[in-house]
Order: structure tokens, then sequence, then C-alpha cells
């Protein structure tokens, strides 16, 4: 059975966690991962970049599993984290739109898939055949010797040839049962900016590692405390909690995301945090109801989205809604989701003075050390 033979071949190359968004053609592959790795299961392919670099840099190794059309949803968070930062990322991408393709919607972008790597410079791996398994491992071993992504376009006939595996019995939940909420929180016109929170919570922190969400928030994590544990991301909008997941399933160390209400309403993440309910995971949203780094433009927060209601809808049960410096003192056991109420402004700080790179091994060296 060809599915396994290939999940044979991750295991021998070290891989223990596999984030699948499954596709039909591979439906056997991905019903036997979670009989042989940790699964994480994805609702979008991009988070899958960001929890296996986080994945990474805790010491995992990590395959994305997807149809090729999810790089298209992929492209800029692999490119500007994974490649930024000199990360290691395996693709191994379901090939659509170019062999017996029946959808014409799966065509224009698939067919170019190629010629848009090239043009990326990333690195990538045609797979057609079934006696090209070995190519696989090609796959995985550069991405990890090389610190990069690599893409292993999987075309449809490397599956042909054998019966479609035996695949166990599907499993699922329950699906009878009561869904009640009791919930009440009145919003306050709220006092505080990021900088006044990130003070307070900056101020508080021992031993935790922190993801610090893209732009000025990043900037304003390094001028109130500075650490090595501090991981600044520098672009990868929507990744802050994808990170921390990976970072909070891959060590024991606590894992704090600081992330915001803009970054959080354009991820699909908080159902997988939920899901895999890591009890070292922190998500503080810094809610100031705007597009901080890019001029202040109102997000749907700002008068009509609860955070933290949106939160609890995901599943995660340990929730709180902050507005003043008390900030730090609602955290418990997680997940945790700390729904902090600002008002929009930033402080008048400057870049931070280190390269991508710096960042990462700086990093890396604390939280492993």
């Amino acid at each position: 059975m060809r599915e396994s033979c290939v999940l044979d071949r991750l295991s021998a190359l070290g891989v223990d966690t596999v984030a699948p968004l499954p596709r039909d053609r591979t439906r056997g592959l991905c019903a036997l991962i979670p009989e042989r790795f940790r699964a994480v299961n994805l609702n979008r392919e991009e988070d899958g970049v960001g929890i296996c670099a986080g994945l990474a840099m805790g010491g995992g190794r990590s395959v994305l599993h997807m149809q090729s059309s999810g790089l298209g949803n992929s492209l800029n968070g692999i490119m500007s984290l994974t490649v930024t930062f000199g990360l290691p990322l395996p693709v191994l991408a379901s090939w659509r739109g170019v062999y017996r393709e029946a959808i014409p919607a799966q065509v224009p972008f698939n067919r170019a898939v190629p010629e848009v790597l090239a043009a990326l410079g990333m690195a990538f791996t045609i797979i057609r055949d079934p006696g090209d398994e070995e190519l696989i491992d090609a796959v995985v071993r550069d991405a990890y010797d090389s610190m990069r992504p690599h893409v292993g376009l999987i075309l449809p006939s490397f599956w042909e040839g054998e019966e479609e595996a035996c695949l166990p019995e599907q499993v699922f939940p329950t699906r009878a049962r009561e869904s009640a909420i009791e919930y009440r929180r009145t919003f306050r016109n709220p006092v505080m900016t990021w900088n006044d929170a990130i003070g307070v919570i900056a101020s508080a922190l021992d031993g935790e590692a922190v993801v610090a969400n893209i732009g000025v928030p990043s900037k304003e994590v390094y001028a109130a405390n500075d650490r090595d544990t501090n991981f600044y991301m520098l672009g990868s909008y929507t990744q802050a909690t994808p990170i921390g997941l990976g970072l909070a399933l891959e060590t024991d160390r606590d894992i704090v995301v600081l992330d915001g209400d803009g970054s959080l309403l354009g991820t699909a993440v908080l159902p997988v945090v939920a899901a895999e309910a890591p009890e070292n995971l922190t998500i503080v949203c810094l809610d100031n109801g705007a597009f901080g780094s890019t001029g202040n433009q109102p997000t749907p927060a700002s008068g009509l989205v609860d955070m933290e209601l949106l939160a609890r809808a995901a599943g995660i049960r340990r929730t709180c809604k902050v507005q003043d410096e008390e900030a730090w003192e609602s955290r418990e056991r997680g997940p945790t989701f700390i729904h902090v109420v600002l008002k929009p402004g930033n402080a008048p700080v400057g870049n931070i003075p280190l390269a991508p790179g710096e960042i990462r091994e700086r990093f890396v060296r604390a939280i492993m050390g």
C-alpha cells in the first residue's frame, strides 16, 4: 500500500508531526496519518505555515500536507516567515489541474504552480510515478538540511497502479449535544493603548516565551522589554497564533502570543487551538479595534465583533475580558484567551535592530537551552 510506504519514509526521516488539510485523492494517506504521527488538522493551509514554524523552532520535524491550490493561500506566509527567518518547511502538495483534472476551477492556478514557485526561487520537486518515492525523501531532507521550504508536487499518477488503501473506520464524535452559553459583558470606553498593555504584560513576564505580532506591536514589545525569549514577527499577517500553537505543542515552556484583533479576524486557527488544547498556551488578544500598523483603520471588532465570544464559539473554554491593568492577573492554565480592550494608537518606537536570522537563533537558543 503506497500510502503506508510514504508514511514509513516520513517516519524514517524523523518526522513527528503532519499538518494536513485533506483532499480527495490523498484521503487514504490522511486517514492513516493519525495512526503514525501527531496530526494537527487544519482549516486553512496558511495556518499550517505558522504552526510548522513554531514546531521547527521548538525542535520538532513536521511536514505540511495540502493540495496545490492551497499554495496560493500560503505563499506570502511561506515567503515572509519561512524564507525570511530561514526555517525548514517540507510541503507535500497533491498537484491538481494538470492530470485528468475534472474541475475547471482547479486549472488556472495549479497549471502555473511550477512557474510561480520558480519565480519565487522556491525549491520544488515533481513526483510523477510510483517509482518516485525516493523523491519524497529528498524533499524532506533538503528542507531540513538547507533550512528552507521545499515543495513536493505529487501528481495523481503517483498513486496509480495499486488498489486503494483499506482505510481505518472513520469514527466521528456524537453530534448530539447541548450547546449553551451564559455570557454577558459590558464594554467600557477603553483607557489603555497597545503600548500600555504591553508594558504591564512585559513587566510581569518571567520564563515565558513570547510571540509578538507583526509591525508596530513587535517594536513596542522590543522597546518595553527585549528578551531572548521574544520572537519578533516582521511580516506574515495572521501567523502569530499559529506560531505560538506550534511552539506550545512542541515544548513544555509556557507560550504567550501577543496577537491583535485584525490578525485573529483573518485566521481560521482558533478552532485548531481548541482541538489541540495545549495547556501551556496563552493568547492575549490586544484589541484596539484597528489595523494599527497601517494607519488605524477600523476592524469589525471596533464596534461589532466580541473577540472573547469569538474564541468561545471556536471552542476555547478559558476566556476572559480585561479593560484595565489587571490583564496579566487573569491568566490561567490554557489554552487561555485573554481579550484586552484597548483604544487605537501606537507609541513612537523605532525599528528592531536585529536581523531575522538573529531573532530566530537567539530565540531558539533561549527556549531550547
